[in-house]
């Protein structure tokens, strides 16, 4: 049985309707926040290049039964700075790294923090958070070491102790602190019940690698832009209008494939130089960036674009825009590498391999959305389609500028969420434009669609005279 090719308003209502579901699904798809109160402590090491940085998490409850420091699920942040000199002298007499020789390391302790005190099936639980750094002697190895440790331990024979590695940047291992889930454990400290002894640790790291590295920086700098929502969209959404031609304020008719084409790379070509540089100064510089007003700018200038794909603000000038805006972007990248606390050669090897990875990364994904973008205008109702992407992206810049500016919201978290999921949508999308397009041409017989190539318009005659109206 021969089927009749789409009209052009199925066709657009096919591509609409697969927009909004990809959307729900995403936003539907959002993880609710949970919390993961741990009956044990963890010890999470970060190797850098003299030195190894530690963050101790330990369950308050176990923690003040052992010490004898008087902190429970009441004390606040004031109360804890009392207490603080009595927490790290406990810390010291019962944390003791040294070389396999036995000579010992030095160790300083950081910040302290309370967790927020959470009811559980168990009871409240809440948890102390300890930073510390240490450091070998002249000769030490940070990739081999004792690691003597019974904070809770030698009191709570029940206790356990899982040491990990969170950030490792010589064996490949580049998880910032938001991916404790990426720590790899290399051992666990318990008390034996039968001789009632605490063994130490011993610490053996794989050696490491320049190569191992910069390769994990180029991974790390992929999965940035392939996860960091706010990054895409900024840039899909000045592409958005990329095919049109400006007049009166109103997006009107059509420039050419190869025209449309042009405006594609000079805006992501400035965008790509926008960021780099931004990136290479703030982290050479080692500035110390707010966080909080970076990302409210990178939305704030998401909101621009979405307000310049409804209504022209700079055209012709999209590259300009994504020059400058892009600065602000990087110093968001930069702020991923900043607290790495790498050293110079570190430093430069990694920004090479971040930057790369996110370069071809945002060029495989533009290529992704590129059918689309050039394709949409050959719909008959493209302005509306547009406006309804424009109205969304709009709608999801106001709620990341929100939760930016300290008012968290469901609109920024699903959005946030959203990021795993960039790659799929945006291909589904650009087949169906493909598809939508390519059904328009066979129900038209393939004349006037704008088929030619050069700067012949890709709109035909009759959607130039619909969006006239």
């Amino acid at each position: 049985m021969n089927r009749s090719p789409l009209s052009p308003s199925s066709a657009l209502r096919m591509t609409a309707g697969l927009a909004v579901a990809v959307v729900a699904a995403l936003l539907l798809a959002a993880p609710p926040a949970a919390a993961h109160p741990m009956p044990h402590s963890v010890l999470l090491l970060d190797v850098h290049e003299t030195s190894v940085a530690a963050e101790l998490d330990l369950p308050l409850s176990d923690f003040s039964r052992a010490s004898g420091i008087a902190l429970d699920d009441t004390t606040t942040a004031k109360q804890l700075a009392v207490r603080i000199p009595a927490v790290r002298r406990y810390l010291a007499a019962h944390l003791h790294p040294t070389t396999r020789g036995g000579t010992a390391w030095a160790v300083t302790f950081g910040g302290m923090a309370l967790s927020r005190a959470e009811q559980t099936a168990t009871g409240v639980y809440r948890e102390l958070t300890v930073q510390a750094t240490l450091t070998p002697p002249p000769g030490g190895d940070v990739r081999r070491f004792v690691l003597d440790y019974d904070v809770i331990v030698h009191q709570v024979v029940t206790h356990t102790v899982l040491v990990s590695v969170r950030q490792d940047w010589a064996a490949g291992r580049v998880a910032g602190k938001e991916q404790e889930g990426a720590a790899t454990q290399v051992g666990v400290i318990r008390i034996d019940t039968r001789s009632m002894t605490i063994a130490p640790l011993t610490v053996d790291l794989d050696g490491g690698s320049v190569w191992s590295g910069t390769y994990a920086m180029f991974r790390l700098g992929a999965s940035h832009i392939l996860e960091g929502t706010d990054h895409l969209l900024f840039l899909l959404i000045l592409l958005l209008p990329a095919p049109l031609r400006a007049a009166g304020n109103r997006w009107r008719g059509s420039v050419g494939t190869r025209t449309a084409l042009g405006r594609i790379a000079r805006t992501t070509l400035a965008f790509t130089l926008g960021h780099s540089l931004a990136l290479a100064v703030s982290a050479f510089g080692r500035l110390d960036i707010p966080a909080q007003p970076v990302e409210a700018f990178i939305a704030f200038s998401i909101l621009v674009g979405a307000v310049h794909a409804v209504r022209p603000l700079f055209p012709g000038h999209e590259a300009v825009i994504a020059g400058v805006f892009g600065l602000g972007h990087g110093l968001a990248f930069s702020l991923t590498l900043a607290e790495m606390k790498l050293s110079t050669t570190q430093l430069s090897l990694s920004l090479a391999g971040f930057n790369l990875g996110i370069e071809c990364m945002q060029l495989i994904l533009v290529l992704l959305a590129l059918p689309g973008l050039v394709c949409l205008v050959r719909l008959r109702r493209h302005a509306a389609v547009r406006t309804a992407c424009a109205l969304s992206t709009a709608g999801l810049a106001v709620g990341w500028l929100l939760d930016r500016s300290g008012l968290p919201n469901p609109v920024a978290r699903a959005a946030d969420s959203a990021g795993t999921h960039t790659s799929q949508p945006l291909l589904v999308l650009s087949a169906t434009a493909l598809l939508a397009t390519l059904r328009l041409i066979t129900h038209r017989g393939g004349a006037g669609t704008g088929g030619r190539t050069g700067d012949t318009p890709v709109f035909t005659a009759e959607a130039e005279a619909i969006s006239r109206r």
